[in-house]
């Protein structure tokens, strides 16, 4: 069973397009799956039908400025001006409509990348709605300073709504730096080039499209939002977390910065779980040797919860 459907963004501007699938057995609980800066949910669809399969209903939905909400919006890049909490705010949303339809079976969430950051906003401000969580390629005290600086001073100048390419390049630009032979600019993400391929001319994904400098100021402070003890404290103890991740990602700053995030939370009394994939990068989920494993892990770790 499917169901396709929309609700108003927080930002009072976009149609967010979600999608609630549900496997034909008596379902185990609900996975929320929140994807990452650039992308949209259906690049899961391995994960989602692994899920599926496991017994378990996937609510997934594509951010705003990402996937079919930037395109039914028309608005590529675009994240409105509700401010850095306008995903995990429909996040919620998109939570109260599945558990209304699922009310009797935990509720679970998964976030990759970007989608890790909103899973921790998430976990600090909504984590009684959760049973367990998992976190995956998440970041630590990323170097964000230089770049936020440049998005702030772009957006005072009144350019909120244009897109600079050299603020981007300023806070990502050297994340391909271990990558050898640079062709699309998105190898930090897999070392599989038909990954690379698919990732970069797939016309869902906003690789090639540009962000505003509103919107990557945005996503700066989101990612300043959860970092330290500070946000740990925020989460409840009882919430036990999964943190996944290749230990040649940069955007953990190759597994320095994921094991910070958890150490912050074990530091503050949290039940968190760590696994780093050896050899591998961002995107441990679309690795054909270790895909169904990653995926195993995560469906083990909510049974145990």
């Amino acid at each position: 069973m499917l169901f396709e459907d929309s609700f108003l963004s927080v930002n009072g501007r976009d149609q967010v397009q979600y999608w609630i699938y549900v496997p034909a057995a008596e379902p185990k609980g609900v996975i929320q799956l929140v994807h990452g800066f650039g992308e949209h949910s259906r690049r899961y669809l391995h994960m989602i039908a692994h899920f599926l399969e496991a017994g378990y209903i996937v609510a997934a939905d594509d951010h705003v400025g990402h996937g079919k909400t930037a395109m039914a919006n028309n608005t590529w890049g675009d994240w409105g001006d509700a401010g850095f909490e306008t995903m995990v705010k429909d996040e919620k949303q998109l939570h109260d409509i599945a558990a209304a339809k699922f009310p009797a079976v935990p509720y679970y969430m998964f976030g990759h990348s970007m989608g890790s950051v909103i899973t921790r906003q998430y976990m600090a401000r909504f984590g009684s709605d959760l049973k367990a969580a998992t976190i995956c390629g998440t970041c630590g005290d990323f170097p964000t300073r230089e770049a936020k600086s440049a998005c702030q001073a772009l957006v005072d100048a009144g350019k909120a709504k244009e897109s600079d390419p050299a603020a981007a390049m300023n806070l990502m630009g050297w994340m391909g730096q271990r990558c050898g032979q640079i062709k699309y600019g998105n190898e930090w993400i897999c070392s599989d080039a038909h990954v690379q391929y698919d990732h970069a001319f797939d016309p869902f994904d906003a690789f090639a499209k540009p962000t505003t400098n509103q919107a990557l100021l945005y996503f700066i402070e989101m990612i300043d939002d959860v970092k330290g003890s500070a946000w740990a404290e925020k989460v409840p103890k009882e919430l036990p977390i999964y943190s996944i991740g290749g230990d040649q990602d940069p955007f953990g700053t190759y597994a320095t910065g994921l094991y910070q995030c958890s150490n912050w939370l074990a530091d503050s009394g949290h039940d968190i779980t760590t696994k780093v994939y050896s050899g591998y990068r961002h995107e441990i989920h679309n690795y054909k040797d270790i895909q169904n494993e990653v995926e195993e892990g995560i469906i083990h770790f909510f049974e145990a919860h």
